[in-house]
């Protein structure tokens, strides 16, 4: 088109000027040789970006996504979601969002490229940022919910993990509840080493590892297929380990869930303290939302801990979370 052959003539014309010329030509504008090559590549970055996107597979994925939010909504607000329904919704979301749809894009990639972008030419993508925030005000409303119902790699190792738990939801081989103060320790300096890399040495070190790209997997190399095969092998025995060790988007999201409106509440009256929804749950969120006695992990709005539990005490609902009577769990501890 008129814009992209005025770009390549306007380059070819300032490379073809001598060093003397350039600066000259530059400072007409009264702007350094630096500081105009830094914004050609700035324009050249976004241009490349943009014309990278299949726009009109994104927007249908996200109509997609806000239809399958809002009906995992419904359900686990009414408490209908059941262990077959669970996993069936688990499989249309990495058949659909995953080996239809692709990798791209994917609830981490909008934080992962935002950062990676930004090191290496120092500006932003502006649909991957609104993209990003939408999500993240998506955890607002609902409890993680992005990650939960819609992320295919999430749900892909969710899936595998219930394919290791019988008809009562509890583990055929062995399963490990994984220390949030050790995961989450590692998933905080990975993100820090992630974050100092990319914008202090322009490399991005979850490329080569990127679980999304099971969905692409002729990019994948070798080390790539260890490390994802590895991770979708231990989801059998540990609960969704990419979001709790290593996904960026999942420690953003488990920051911004701390405001969530819609969450995982605990009825204390009706509640009889047996403790089967702490053993449905996957991992050891349940049990800190139950207590209130330390810091709570990553929800994921699953709902194994609703459909266990006898006395419809547990709820996806408005409002705070209250604490429990003193001494009401003694008797599991």
């Amino acid at each position: 088109d008129l814009h992209t052959a005025y770009r390549r003539q306007r380059q070819m014309c300032i490379r073809d000027r001598g060093s003397d010329d350039l600066n000259k030509y530059f400072l007409e504008f009264g702007i350094s040789k630096t500081d105009a090559i830094s914004k050609i590549n700035q324009t050249i970055a976004i241009s490349s970006e943009n014309e990278s996107k299949n726009w009109g597979k994104i927007k249908l994925k996200f109509i997609l996504w806000f239809i399958t939010l809002i009906i995992a909504f419904i359900l686990l607000k009414s408490g209908k979601i059941k262990s077959n329904l669970r996993n069936l919704m688990y499989l249309s979301i990495v058949i659909i969002f995953g080996v239809i749809l692709g990798a791209d894009p994917g609830p981490m990639g909008t934080l992962k490229d935002t950062i990676v972008l930004f090191g290496q030419y120092k500006v932003f993508f502006p649909p991957r940022v609104i993209a990003l925030v939408i999500m993240l005000l998506g955890i607002v409303i609902a409890n993680k919910f992005i990650c939960s119902w819609g992320c295919q790699v999430g749900t892909l190792q969710d899936l595998i993990f219930r394919l290791n738990r019988n008809k009562n939801q509890l583990p055929i081989i062995k399963q490990y509840r994984l220390s949030f103060l050790v995961s989450n320790s590692a998933r905080i300096i990975f993100f820090i080493v992630f974050t100092l890399i990319a914008v202090f040495w322009v490399l991005d070190i979850i490329e080569p590892i990127d679980p999304f790209k099971i969905f692409k997997p002729d990019v994948l190399g070798i080390m790539g297929i260890f490390f994802v095969s590895s991770i979708l092998i231990l989801s059998l025995f540990v609960y969704r380990p990419w979001c709790h060790i290593f996904c960026p988007f999942g420690l953003a999201g488990w920051i911004v869930e701390k405001i969530s409106i819609f969450r995982i509440k605990v009825d204390y009256d009706k509640c009889i303290a047996c403790g089967k929804c702490e053993k449905a749950c996957p991992s050891s969120v349940m049990g800190a939302i139950l207590r209130r006695d330390k810091v709570i992990p990553d929800c994921f709005s699953c709902g194994s801990c609703i459909e266990s539990c006898p006395t419809g005490a547990i709820s996806f609902s408005i409002g705070k979370r209250d604490y429990p009577p003193k001494g009401k769990f003694d008797k599991l501890n």
